[in-house]
């Protein structure tokens, strides 16, 4: 059972593993962010660059604290060995191959980005200023790539990746690993995918909460719940795009590998723009015909109350199982194992959370036209349920192979208290 005497005495004996981030990184980050939002708030500075420069408040205390307290550049899952004398003579010949093969990803992707109508649309988010935003910052990143690969080749222990391999066939100049350049595909089609989603909404969701009416906020219990709510996923939004910015290996933040699995791909993508199923209008919309918590408990206010608080409770589980990857977030990517925060209660808080606020925010069984209407709706939502857990399992079968998740994973399974309470729930016996 979850609240079994035993379960203290079994953490006491039976240690969390380690988290491949601190808590302290999250921190840095959160406090750097929160300082922004009260300077922005101030000054009414509610636009599109403030947004991403309360990304870069939220960024630059986690790169501080990583490489000055956690010192992750010293870490060996780098695969870098700060100590090596190599020169850049030596290592040149990779570099540029490395460099044709990494140029010729990005310019696929600049192909995708300019050719797709999709991202230059503002139906489902700035997307324009998404694209405004890479735009400039293709050229820098362009001339910036050339000194740093020749740098950190010097450096790795194993210098020939990816991006090398895809160069080293493109130019013809030996043999590549197929794998190898699958991998590094994978790794930079979820960076591209993902990255430019982010950048997309961040100035609206930050915008929205800069302007938010603060005589109203503090006056109606329903405007602050979403107020808080709001604030959460700008939490959530700011790290998430940190965490795609920064996948590089001086902060032990590169992607080990992206999920190799098409059923795992296809569970992500079904849940973003423009491959949603659930947005409006999509195959799983479970929204006609009902209304949310705000209609049903209008006449109640001590049930208003705490439904409020319930979801906003919910909404931060989630902004901080993304806060508790530091700068590691990315969908379908192993970028190390989290153990602490709320990944010590669950393997998947986010989704959990998530799932429980659609269900209390929505209250699908009951509707405003047919029993039908609501039956329908708490079908599809159960649909929209499942495809959460399928993404959960997609996401277990590729870190699988990993020691220290399989560590985690077993660890989880005898103290996790959600783990527990479900084996309780259907009747297992608990692990441990």
């Amino acid at each position: 059972m979850l609240h079994d005497p035993s379960l203290a005495r079994a953490v006491a004996t039976d240690p969390r593993p380690a988290s491949a981030v601190s808590t302290g990184v999250g921190m840095a980050g959160l406090a750097g962010l929160l300082a922004w939002v009260v300077v922005a708030r101030w000054f009414g500075l509610d636009g599109p660059y403030s947004a991403l420069v309360n990304v870069a408040a939220c960024g630059l205390p986690m790169i501080l604290w990583s490489v000055c307290v956690d010192k992750v550049h010293r870490r060996p899952t780098t695969g870098i060995d700060w100590s090596r004398t190599t020169s850049w003579r030596e290592t040149l010949d990779i570099s540029l191959t490395k460099l044709a093969g990494l140029w010729a990803t990005w310019a696929g992707i600049a192909l995708i980005y300019g050719t797709a109508r999709f991202y230059w649309d503002r139906q489902w988010a700035d997307y324009p200023f998404a694209m405004n935003m890479l735009g400039a910052a293709a050229p820098i990143l362009f001339i910036g790539s050339i000194p740093y690969v020749i740098w950190l080749d010097r450096k790795l222990v194993a210098p020939k990746d990816g991006a090398w391999a895809l160069g080293s066939w493109l130019m013809g100049t030996g043999e590549a690993d197929p794998q190898m350049i699958f991998a590094h595909l994978r790794s930079w089609a979820v960076k591209a995918f993902f990255f430019a989603f982010m950048l997309a909404i961040v100035p609206p969701g930050f915008g929205n909460f800069i302007r938010a009416d603060w005589q109203q906020v503090l006056h109606d219990p329903i405007a602050l719940a979403n107020w808080l709510i709001t604030l959460m996923f700008v939490i959530d939004v700011a790290f998430a795009t940190v965490g795609y910015a920064l996948t590089m290996r001086p902060l032990d933040a590169h992607i080990r590998s992206a999920n190799p699995h098409a059923e795992a791909w296809m569970a992500a993508l079904i849940c973003y723009p423009p491959f949603s199923l659930m947005a409006n209008g999509g195959v799983l919309d479970y929204h006609p015909g009902t209304a949310d918590w705000t209609h049903w408990y209008a006449n109640q206010p001590v049930l208003l109350a705490i439904t409020g608080v319930v979801l906003v409770g919910l909404t931060a589980i989630y902004a901080w199982a993304t806060v508790a990857f530091g700068l590691r977030f990315s969908n379908l990517t192993h970028r190390g194992i989290l153990t602490h925060g709320p990944y010590a209660w669950s393997r998947h808080p986010a989704y959990l959370s998530k799932n429980l606020f659609w269900w209390i925010a929505t209250v699908p069984f009951l509707s405003t036209g047919s029993l039908v209407d609501a039956a329908r709706a708490t079908l599809l939502l159960a649909v929209v349920s499942g495809i959460y857990y399928w993404r959960a399992r997609t996401e277990e079968k590729h870190l699988r192979d990993d020691p220290d998740y399989q560590a985690y994973s077993d660890w989880m399974a005898r103290n996790g208290p959600v783990p527990r309470f479900f084996a309780w729930v259907f009747g297992q016996k608990p692990v441990g």
